[in-house]
C-alpha cells in the first residue's frame, strides 16, 4: 500500500499546480493591453502512478494516482495564421506607401483647381485671345506676359515640389533600411537568448512574443518567410527554437537574412557607388546584404563590392517581389537598370519626365510661332520662353522654364502681329491668336495630344487611374488583414472574460486541494493520536 503521508504529497502537488495556473492567469490579465502579447496557459499533466506493493498488490488493479504537475507554460499561437497575417501586412505595406506617394503627387498638381497648371494655361490662352482683338493695348500685353510668368512658375513649382517629395522618399528608404537592419539584429539577439535558455527545459514565452512582434514589423517592409530550428539539448518538444528569416524574391531561394544568431545588414546601392545613402539623382540599382561577423561587428563595403571581412550578397531591385513598403518606396523614388547611363524609372521620375517633355515641346512650339511674328516696333519676335540655366542639352524643362527677361521688362516686344518684319501694322493681332492655338495644336510632338489634352489625359488622367487603383488595393488589403487579425486575436489575445472564468476555476481547485490537506491531516491525527490506546 502507499505511504500514510502520500495524501499530503498529492494535495501539495495540487496546491502548487493550481497556484501556477492562478499566477499565469494573473500574468495574462496584466498583459491584456500589451502589444504583441500572446496569452499563456499551464499544461497540466498527471504525475506517474504509484503501484501497490506487498502481498496484497495483486488484489488492487491499476496504479494509485499521485496528483498533478505543471508540465509546461505554453503561449497560444497558430503558425499558419501568423504566416497569413504577415503576408497580408506585407501587401498592405506596399499599397499604403503607394497610395501615400500618389496622394502627395496629386496634392502638388492640385487638379482640378483654380490655381493649378491647367488653370494657368487656360488663363494664358484667354489673355492671348484678348490681345489678338486689341494688340495695341499695353495693358493686354502686360497681362499676357504675367500669365506667361504664371505658367512658367507653375511648371517650376510642380517640378521643385516633386523633387522635394522624391528626396523625402529617398530619406524614407534610408530610414526603412535602417529599421530593417535594426530588426534583423534584434531577431538575431533574441535567437541567441532563446537558444541558450531552451536546452535547459525552459519556455521563454515572452522572448517568443518579442521576436514575433519584430517579425510582424519586418513583414510590413519586406516579404519574409520564417522557419524554425530546434535548439537541441533538453529542450521541450513544444519549444519553438531559433528562427531563420528569408526575404522572398522572384528567385525561389530567396535571401537568408537571419540564421540563428547570425544576421545580415542591408545597404542601398546607387547606379554609381555602393553606399548607405540613396543616389541623389533619383536612382536605386539594388541592395547589398552584408553578413556580419559572429560578434556582430560591422563590415565595410566599397564601390568595387569588395568587403574587408566576411561575405556579402548583391541583389538588384528587380529581384524583389512587388510587396512590402520598401519596394513600393523604391518604385516611387526611382530605379535604374544599368550601372551608368541608364534610364531612371519610377512613379516620380516618370512624372517629372512627362512634365519636362510637356514644358519642352510647349515652349519650343510657342517660341517658334512667337519668333515668326513681329512686335509693336515691327521687329522679329524673340523666344518667349527661355531656360534659367542651360542644361547639358540646352533644353527647356519644367524646372528651368521662364519668360524671356527682355519681354518681361518690355511687353511691347511681345510678337502679337504676323505682319512683315519692319512694318508695324496697326491692329494686327493675328499672331497672338496663333500663339493661343499652340495650346490646342496636336502637331507638337506629344503623340496625338495637344498641350492641354496631354496634361489632362497623360498626366492627370493616368495619375487618377493609378491613384484609384492604389486606394482600392489598400482597402482590399486592409479588409483581408483585418479579417486575419481578428482571427489571430481570437486565438492568441487575452480575453478578460475567459481569464476571469479561469481564475475562478483555478481558485476553486486550489481551495479543494487545501481542503484535501486538512482531510489528510485529520486522518493522520486519528491514526497517530486515536488508535492503539484501549479505553481512551
Amino acid at each position: 500500500m502507499g505511504s500514510t503521508f502520500m495524501g499530503l504529497e498529492t494535495s501539495k502537488r495540487g496546491l502548487q499546480t493550481q497556484q501556477s495556473a492562478l499566477y499565469t492567469t494573473g500574468h495574462n490579465i496584466s498583459n491584456a493591453n500589451t502589444l504583441g502579447y500572446s496569452r499563456q496557459r499551464v499544461n497540466m499533466e498527471a504525475t506517474s502512478g504509484f503501484p501497490g506493493v506487498g502481498l496484497n498488490a495483486g488484489t488492487m488493479p491499476g496504479f494509485l494516482g499521485t496528483g498533478v504537475q505543471a508540465g509546461s507554460i505554453q503561449r497560444i499561437r497558430d503558425g499558419f495564421v501568423d504566416k497569413q497575417f504577415r503576408d497580408e501586412t506585407n501587401k498592405l505595406g506596399y499599397w499604403e506607401a503607394q497610395t501615400d506617394a500618389i496622394s502627395q503627387m496629386e496634392d502638388v498638381l492640385a487638379e482640378p483647381s483654380d490655381y493649378g497648371l491647367q488653370q494657368s494655361l487656360t488663363d494664358f490662352w484667354k489673355s492671348l485671345g484678348v490681345l489678338s482683338t486689341d494688340p495695341e493695348n499695353g495693358g493686354s500685353r502686360a497681362v499676357v506676359v504675367e500669365r506667361g510668368v504664371a505658367v512658367a512658375d507653375s511648371f517650376n513649382y510642380i517640378h521643385k515640389s516633386m523633387k522635394n517629395i522624391q528626396d523625402n522618399l529617398g530619406k524614407e528608404i534610408g530610414a526603412s533600411v535602417n529599421t530593417i537592419n535594426s530588426i534583423l539584429k534584434q531577431v538575431g539577439d533574441l535567437n541567441k537568448q532563446i537558444s541558450e535558455v531552451e536546452p535547459n527545459g525552459y519556455m521563454p514565452n515572452d522572448l517568443y512574443d518579442a521576436r514575433d512582434n519584430l517579425l510582424d514589423q519586418l513583414s510590413q517592409l519586406v516579404p519574409i518567410e520564417v522557419k524554425y530550428e530546434k535548439s537541441g539539448g533538453n529542450a521541450l518538444a513544444i519549444a519553438e527554437g531559433s528562427v531563420t528569416v528569408t526575404i522572398k524574391t522572384k528567385d525561389s531561394e530567396g535571401l537568408k537574412v537571419v540564421d540563428g544568431k547570425e544576421f545580415a545588414q542591408m545597404r542601398t546601392k546607387s547606379a554609381v557607388t555602393s553606399t548607405d545613402n540613396v543616389n541623389p539623382n533619383g536612382a536605386i540599382e539594388g541592395f547589398y546584404l552584408v553578413k556580419l561577423n559572429p560578434d556582430g561587428s560591422d563590415m565595410k563595403v566599397d564601390k568595387n563590392m569588395v568587403q574587408e571581412t566576411g561575405t556579402s550578397t548583391y541583389i538588384r531591385h528587380e529581384s524583389f517581389l512587388d510587396q512590402g513598403k520598401l519596394k513600393s518606396l523604391v518604385n516611387s523614388f526611382g530605379k535604374t537598370g544599368e550601372v551608368a547611363g541608364s534610364k531612371v524609372e519610377g512613379l516620380y521620375p516618370d512624372m517629372i519626365a512627362k512634365l519636362n517633355t510637356m514644358a519642352q515641346k510647349f515652349a519650343e512650339k510657342f517660341n517658334e510661332v512667337h519668333m515668326s511674328g513681329t512686335d509693336s516696333d515691327g521687329d522679329k519676335g524673340e523666344a518667349f520662353f527661355t531656360p534659367y540655366t542651360e542644361n547639358e542639352k540646352g533644353e527647356i524643362t519644367a524646372e528651368n522654364i521662364k519668360v524671356n527677361s527682355a519681354i518681361l521688362e518690355d511687353p511691347s516686344k511681345l510678337a502679337a502681329s504676323d505682319s512683315a518684319v519692319g512694318s508695324a501694322e496697326v491692329g494686327n493681332g493675328n499672331n497672338a491668336k496663333n500663339l493661343g492655338d499652340v495650346l490646342f495644336d496636336k502637331n507638337i510632338d506629344l503623340g496625338n495630344d495637344s498641350v492641354q489634352s496631354y496634361f489632362s489625359g497623360k498626366i492627370i488622367g493616368e495619375l487618377g487611374v493609378k491613384g484609384q487603383q492604389a486606394i482600392n488595393m489598400t482597402k482590399n488589403a486592409g479588409t483581408l488583414l483585418g479579417a486575419v487579425s481578428n482571427r489571430r486575436d481570437s486565438i492568441s489575445s487575452v480575453s478578460l472574460d475567459e481569464e476571469m472564468t479561469n481564475m475562478i476555476q483555478f481558485q476553486q481547485a486550489y481551495n479543494a486541494s487545501a481542503r484535501m490537506v486538512t482531510v489528510v491531516d485529520e486522518t493522520l491525527d486519528k491514526i497517530i493520536n486515536g488508535m492503539g490506546i484501549v479505553g481512551r
